[in-house]
């Protein structure tokens, strides 16, 4: 048997290794907000129309969920950090393919490919990670500088996007990942062991196509709403036909891919439905506010992405408020305080579109955003440990990565159906619609929150 070295405790090799592994995250979350300010921009360079932008954000999504079913399973059979590695050369071709796209199709293509890049991208660092620090306490502390990292940015993006974007051009949004990547090439070989597992599960090929269909269905009928409605009903019917099937196969299965039966549960389906609230509440009204702010306000794309901190600075000040109100309010409290923040921020931003310009609407916006990032704060990072919390013990490791494709499957989803709810002439009182939309699907999730245990000790002891 071939002797790994010993892993590295916390110390400075400890912090070295988390940062340099960091750095995945922070990639793979960077590219999901930090062209939400750019969209336009995009758009008319490369000729797509304006129902055409959220494949922008959905092609790397679909391809980040679909991606992530595959990349933990190849990762224990082939190695953790080869799989890292590979995705990090992946995802930079795949930024070089975007930052100089001559056309719309083949930019979709490659926002594709950075999607599958960033799934084995997260999925080997957080197996590195696991593998590196043993001890409970040095890997709580790698996770965290993982998810500082990023938060940073994901909260960050949209704002350094618009900087970016202003300055140099939106191209440059995704050149500025050479340098990170090259440094992840570098230092991950040197720093990071590799420790291949002995399993030999077989993956589930046509379960992986026939969720990624259905999702791409799904998303393609909705972005066609208003062209065509009768395609749109067909390709939703074609859909949940589709997710049909890949549920029945994987109920057949004795190591499901992906188990929905995870959320069969009364709380559980409560969890479900907040993941999907907040990913359309928060996340998805998240990539079109720029558009918003540059329509009702005639703002520059750098000046709408420090505008957007009123909806992302809160992301990295208020988590830790999130914990000590789950132990007094219980997870009832807590996301109905949350659900009901992100209903009332979406509400705001759709007086803020109704009133159109002036002071009056630059308030009720600024309301609306600050509102909707301390309501995403409280709610987003509790929702991993609260579907922990109460999955049954032998589900936890299925409930984490059903809870992660849920998460990406909403975004996914929310985006497409906000898109399709868009103005399609420049108009701040159209996107009264959306915001309106994503204030009720707020609602229902506030609504869900009856399902869930309405204190902590029974959540802990379900």
């Amino acid at each position: 048997m071939q002797h790994l070295p010993e892993p590295d405790p916390w110390n400075a090799r400890g912090r070295l290794i988390a940062a340099t592994l960091g750095l995945g995250g922070f990639l793979a979350n960077f590219d999901v907000t930090s062209v939400v300010v750019i969209l336009p921009a995009i758009g008319t360079d490369l000729g797509l129309r304006v129902d055409r932008l959220a494949w922008i954000v959905d092609a790397y999504s679909l391809a980040f969920t679909a991606t992530l079913l595959v990349a933990g399973a190849l990762a224990d059979r082939f190695g953790r950090r080869r799989m890292l590695l590979i995705g990090n050369l992946g995802f930079l071709a795949a930024s070089l393919a975007c930052g100089f796209a001559p056309s719309g199709a083949l930019f979709l293509a490659a926002r594709a490919a950075q999607g599958c890049g960033a799934a084995f991208l997260v999925t080997g660092t957080f197996a590195s990670i696991a593998a590196a620090f043993p001890a409970r306490g040095a890997r709580a502390r790698a996770f965290g500088v993982v998810g500082v990292v990023s938060g940073v940015a994901m909260a960050l993006g949209p704002s350094l996007g618009g900087i970016i974007g202003s300055g140099l051009g939106w191209r440059w949004i995704f050149l500025v990942n050479l340098p990170f990547c090259l440094a992840i090439a570098a230092a991950v070989p040197r720093l990071v062991t590799d420790a291949p597992a002995d399993t030999r599960r077989p993956l589930d090929w046509p379960g992986v196509l026939l969720l990624t269909l259905a999702l791409g269905l799904v998303i393609e009928a909705i972005l066609d709403l208003r062209r065509s409605p009768v395609h749109t009903v067909i390709g939703v019917a074609a859909g949940a036909g589709l997710v049909g099937w890949f549920v029945a196969r994987q109920r057949r299965r004795p190591h499901p891919l992906l188990d929905p039966t995870v959320f069969a549960s009364r709380p559980m389906a409560g969890l479900a439905a907040l993941l999907l609230a907040v990913s359309v509440g928060y996340w998805a009204v998240l990539v079109y506010l720029p558009l918003f702010l540059s329509e009702g306000f005639g703002w520059t794309p750098e000046a709408t992405g420090m505008g957007l901190l009123a909806a992302t600075v809160p992301m990295l000040v208020i988590p830790p408020f999130g914990g000590t109100l789950a132990v007094r309010l219980g997870l009832r409290g807590l996301f109905a305080t949350a659900l009901t923040l992100l209903a009332l921020g979406a509400g705001a931003l759709v007086l803020a579109a109704l009133v159109q310009t002036g002071a009056l609407a630059l308030a009720w916006a600024f309301a609306g955003m600050a509102l909707l990032g301390i309501g995403a704060a409280l709610s987003h990072p509790q929702l991993s440990g609260a579907v922990l919390a109460l999955a049954p013990p032998e589900a936890g490791g299925m409930a984490s990565a059903v809870t992660v494709i849920a998460r990406q499957a909403g975004f996914a989803l929310g985006v497409a159906g906000l898109g399709a709810l868009m103005p399609s002439a420049p108009d701040a009182v159209g996107f009264a619609w959306p915001f309106g939309v994503a204030a009720g699907i707020s609602t229902c999730g506030l609504l869900a929150c009856r399902l869930l245990p309405p204190s902590s000790s029974e959540a802990a002891g379900a």
